[in-house]
């Protein structure tokens, strides 16, 4: 996970589900970090520095382009 690096990082947790089957969908390795303690615990997300969506380095210009892409073609957007 060394070669991880931080694509996104969002607040709650419903903001990640639909950008989970996105990233699966692709075939793309990743992870977000603090996604279960923000689950559990709502108010520590800010405390933690929110959920971080964590790419390969190597997938971070694919990831940024489905971020675009979900972004401005899709009336669910992640903010």
């Amino acid at each position: 996970m060394k070669h991880f690096v931080t694509a996104a990082i969002f607040t709650y947790p419903h903001e990640i589900t639909i950008l989970k089957h996105l990233l699966e969908e692709a075939g793309l390795q990743f992870y977000f970090e603090n996604e279960t303690m923000a689950s559990v615990v709502p108010l520590y997300t800010h405390a933690l520095g929110g959920i971080k969506l964590k790419v390969h380095k190597n997938d971070l210009n694919t990831v940024k382009e489905i971020l675009d892409n979900f972004n401005h073609n899709n009336h669910l957007k992640i903010i």
